[in-house]
């Protein structure tokens, strides 16, 4: 039996400090009803698959993908209250709204996306924030600091499993002085779903 979808407080955010100015907070099962949430998006939005150019030949990009633009409606109502929670609960510190929100889809552990940055757009040359809500089976997020930047020591690299409703914000200097990814994974993986809020202009 499925729980009607519920979000919790904001106030349980847990901050951690990555250095030089970048940060993650961190809230599990922020949404109730995450299940129900996943087997919509699953079954409801116009998933499509991407091809890229790498190197001399051109691939098929491991995951499904669907990008809403801030005009364009949400596919489901909780998502649009996420949303508007992050915009209150972090305006005073990124000081606009989140507007877009990309959603990615992890059909199983041969899904993945590889190590980067959200540094299209101001991303690149501003801090900014990226918040992600996860649902379905949980997939580990890696994070560690971009080569160069003198963030962290080579090698420190952290990992955060989420799914099932869990939310990861991260802030300040993050996009542009660490990189994340969703690493490829064995065994028995379950598919996730990631939903990806942002200001406008960053992606």
């Amino acid at each position: 039996m499925f729980e009607d979808p519920e979000l919790g407080s904001l106030d349980g955010v847990t901050r951690a400090e990555l250095g030089r100015g970048a940060w993650v907070d961190v809230l599990p099962g922020w949404l109730s009803g995450a299940d129900q949430v996943y087997e919509r998006l699953a079954r409801d939005v116009p998933w499509y698959a991407e091809r890229r150019q790498m190197y001399d030949r051109v691939v098929d990009v491991p995951r499904l993908l669907c990008f809403y633009e801030e005009s364009q409606d949400l596919p489901l109502p909780i998502l649009d209250a996420a949303r508007d929670a992050l915009s209150a609960y972090y305006a005073a510190e990124l000081g606009e709204p989140f507007r877009t929100a990309g959603l990615c889809f992890y059909r199983d552990g041969r899904d993945s996306v590889a190590w980067h940055g959200d540094r299209i757009g101001r991303g690149n040359t501003e801090d900014t924030m990226v918040a992600i809500l996860s649902v379905g089976e949980p997939r580990v997020l890696a994070l560690r600091p971009r080569p160069g930047s003198m963030s962290g020591p080579v090698g420190s690299t952290v990992r955060y499993p989420l799914g099932h409703g869990d939310l990861i914000v991260m802030g300040g200097s993050c996009q542009r002085t660490w990189e994340h990814a969703i690493p490829k994974a064995t065994g028995r993986i379950g598919p996730r779903i990631s939903i990806q809020f942002r200001p406008r202009g960053v992606r």
